[in-house]
């Protein structure tokens, strides 16, 4: 327990400095962030924020401070529950990385491992606080490993109950409307210490709906200055003419702020600028880009209205962060890369991705969820279709050599065969693949947070080979008759029998062979699975890998298992030559054919494959090379990367992203969904 403690801390701290870094927030300073105590009615009594003994009735704390006083701040609050209020883009995500990044930064053995916590992606109605935070460590952190000490409670489980977690919960307004007051009662069921962060209008309703979160003290961030400004933007820019803060492309709006603050233009550009996350994209636009001057910003022609301004903010922040290379290092090999996105087509791919988000009510861009708001209709013809073809380009090459080698009927016969038969076969097995994932496809399938090991077999790893088998069993049995019946219905009186199918004895032993065959499989591999290493799951393309290599297994052991069985039975009966042909070839029609038919419609990485992969860069959607895409995106600070998903660096970014997808549909070459 206190080794898996450490790791955890480790990859927390190293996934949120990084997204730190990425956000220069100590470059060349931080902003000046700063908290108050929160309007009375929002706060329990203090009484029982401080803990106080009964009869007495003490007075408020002094929580008012700075970010980097939020942990001392936090610390002094005795019920250890404290929650962060903020407008848009007031900072709340910076206070949660600068309190993270604190805390593991003085932190002894026996304190608990801050965990950042997206709120938006739980549903208080099904999922207890508990149960929804074991199912994040596992998604992000890899923490399946079986708990020793207590048998059904996995590692997630045994690290939140014994209070090894202190939940960082973001992003409280962004649980849906209706379920934000089911959400506070569900936290004031427990004593949990905790940080939850929302906007104030959101937890307001809460509250006044409901009750205050009982025990937690509750303070408010407040707007920056025009001395915050004057302090940040001269100092995040190129030095000016003489070589001073003075002269930057700052100084002549800083002037007009300073000097006619009643302007419109001046007091748009003085509401807008009062966050950290618009100041954050001001500097992106017109500090870190050459050639452009913030002056224009002052326009009133172009901007009327302070929110005309913010519009402009987003809109060209991703424009001008795809015109700059990224600086940041790939983490796991440490290597700079060096791509470059048009920004045209980038900002066209990141607003797929919005509103893909916006259609599934969440922040979280999993890869394995990419696909799920296609029409369910193409879904299954994408993966039916390219099981199907998986299946029949194997099944054709694979009779080739067979029916030159063990036939006299020629080469002209061996390709019309192989021609007809690949093509029948490849239909049924692409219907079959194709229901199967019709019929398990009524959400994202998880991806496995399982690898490969060949040795220290435990009993629980045992228990789940009977179980597999008998799925496999199920499914391989009925597509082995459907494949005979074929092969006599069609094949044969089309003249194209080859007389090697072993007539009716034949028939009787391919099919029961080949369902326990596919359920040997499923039951082998289920046998060697283990939960994850708790490192190997903290980034998406970390995840995706594990999940590719775990198909690539699955396809080695089709071949095995096949083409063992197929080579000694025909090496008995008819030879070791064509008992070897038959082998190579049944294991290349089971690895290629079934076992990359079984990946495309039961795993995640097989969907992503066929959807995300294929159809969505095929039909423009997004780019490619679409992992490489979204991690350039994080680099250059449009993206950022919370354990295994993607989430847009602000939820303005992402709503103003999908709404200029949709407003331009109508031009795609391809509906959207």
């Amino acid at each position: 327990m206190r080794e898996a403690v450490r790791k955890l801390a480790a990859t927390v701290h190293d996934q949120w400095d990084r997204e730190e870094r990425r956000r220069k927030v100590h470059d060349p300073m931080p902003l000046t962030v700063r908290f108050r105590l929160a309007d009375a009615g929002l706060f329990d009594h203090w009484a029982n924020i401080l803990r106080s003994a009964p009869g007495t009735d003490p007075g408020p704390l002094p929580l008012a401070g700075r970010l980097q006083h939020i942990v001392q701040v936090y610390r002094s609050v005795p019920s250890a529950r404290l929650v962060v209020l903020g407008a848009a883009g007031s900072g709340k995500t910076i206070l949660t990385l600068r309190f993270v990044l604190d805390r593991l930064g003085d932190r002894t053995p026996d304190d608990p491992v801050p965990v950042i916590f997206g709120l938006g992606a739980w549903d208080p109605r099904s999922t207890s606080l508990r149960d929804w935070m074991c199912d994040q460590l596992v998604r992000d952190y890899g923490l399946a490993a079986r708990d020793p000490d207590m048998p059904g409670r996995n590692l997630a489980g045994a690290l939140v109950d014994t209070g090894r977690i202190l939940p960082v919960l973001d992003g409280f307004d962004e649980i849906a409307s209706g379920l934000q007051g089911e959400a506070l009662d569900k936290l004031n069921a427990t004593t949990t210490p905790l940080l939850l962060t929302s906007r104030p209008a959101q937890y307001a309703q809460a509250v006044a709906a409901t009750d205050v979160l009982s025990g937690a003290a509750v303070v408010q961030l407040d707007d920056l200055t025009l001395g915050d400004l004057a302090d940040y933007l001269p100092r995040a820019s190129r030095p000016g003419l003489d070589g001073g803060l003075h002269g930057t492309v700052w100084a002549p709006v800083l002037a007009r702020l300073g000097t006619r603050p009643r302007d419109r233009g001046t007091h748009n550009v003085a509401t807008v600028l009062t966050t950290p996350l618009m100041v954050a994209m001001a500097r992106t636009i017109y500090s870190d880009a050459p050639g452009r001057d913030p002056s224009e910003l002052l326009d009133t022609t172009r901007f009327r209205t302070a929110d005309d301004l913010r519009k402009h903010l987003l809109a060209a922040f991703t424009p001008t962060a795809y015109h700059r290379p990224p600086t940041d290092s790939d983490p796991a090999t440490g290597r700079r890369r060096r791509r470059h996105w048009d920004p045209e087509r980038a900002h066209h791919w990141l607003g797929y991705l919005a509103a893909h988000l916006t259609r599934l009510d969440t922040a979280d861009l999993a890869w394995w969820q990419l696909g799920t708001t296609l029409r369910r209709s193409t879904r299954v013809l994408v993966v039916g279709f390219l099981a199907g073809l998986s299946f029949g380009v194997t099944t054709a090459v694979g009779n080739l050599p067979v029916d030159l080698v063990a036939t006299s009927h020629g080469a002209r016969f061996a390709l019309v065969r192989g021609l007809v038969v690949g093509l029948l076969h490849g239909l049924a097995v692409g219907f079959a693949f194709g229901m199967v994932y019709a019929f398990i496809s009524r959400g994202a399938t998880e991806p496995s947070r399982f690898r490969v090991r060949l040795f220290g077999r435990g009993r629980e790893r045992r228990a789940r080979f009977l179980p597999r088998f008998t799925v496999g069993l199920a499914f391989g049995t009925p597509i082995a008759l459907v494949l005979v019946l074929v092969d006599r219905g069609v094949v044969e009186p089309l003249g194209l029998a080859d007389g090697l199918d072993g007539g009716l004895l034949g028939a009787l032993m391919f099919v029961p062979g080949a369902g326990l065959g596919i359920g040997l499989v499923l039951g082998i591999v289920a046998w060697l699975e283990v939960p994850s290493d708790i490192r190997s799951a903290v980034r998406p393309a970390a995840l995706l890998n594990d999940n590719r290599k775990n198909v690539v297994f699955h396809m080695l052991v089709w071949a095995l298992v096949f083409g063992l069985a197929a080579g000694v039975a025909n090496g008995i009966t008819d030879g070791p030559l064509r008992g070897f042909l038959a082998g190579l070839v049944f294991a290349g029609e089971a690895a290629f054919g079934c076992g990359l038919g079984y990946g495309l419609s039961w795993t995640a990485w097989g969907q992503w494959v066929a959807l995300s992969r294929i159809w969505l860069p095929l039909t423009g959607r997004v780019p490619w090379a679409l992992i490489a895409f979204l991690n350039d995106a994080c680099e250059r600070g449009v993206l950022r990367q919370a354990g295994a998903v993607y989430q847009f660096r602000h939820a303005e970014l992402r709503d103003h992203l999908a709404q200029t997808f949709r407003e331009h549909a109508s031009q795609l070459p391809f509906p959207d969904r």
